[in-house]
């Protein structure tokens, strides 16, 4: 299984439309995607802004056409404007 973490940090003022949006996206993965198992969407109570996604894909191919879902680039460009730092890695499932 190949993992993705995402370290979002919203600008203060869209944290929670940011939220939102990243649920939603959530949402969509699952429901779309059959190469996503898990999709979780942490938040940091004391910092809303801070938001760390934790998915888990079939393998790097499932991720690689998650990035070119149309949701995905529809999220991507939503939030674009709504972000001061993101940083993705990857890693693979050890059982």
């Amino acid at each position: 299984m190949f993992v993705v973490t995402v370290n979002f940090e919203a600008y203060p003022h869209e944290a929670s439309a940011f939220l939102a949006r990243v649920r939603t996206q959530a949402t969509d993965c699952l429901s779309i995607e059959p190469g996503c198992h898990h999709f979780d969407v942490c938040t940091d109570p004391t910092q809303p802004e801070r938001v760390f996604l934790y998915e888990i894909y079939s393998d790097e191919a499932a991720f690689q056409a998650h990035k070119e879902t149309p949701h995905f680039k529809s999220f991507d460009a939503d939030v674009a404007t709504m972000l001061r730092s993101k940083v993705v890695e990857t890693w693979v499932l050890s059982t």
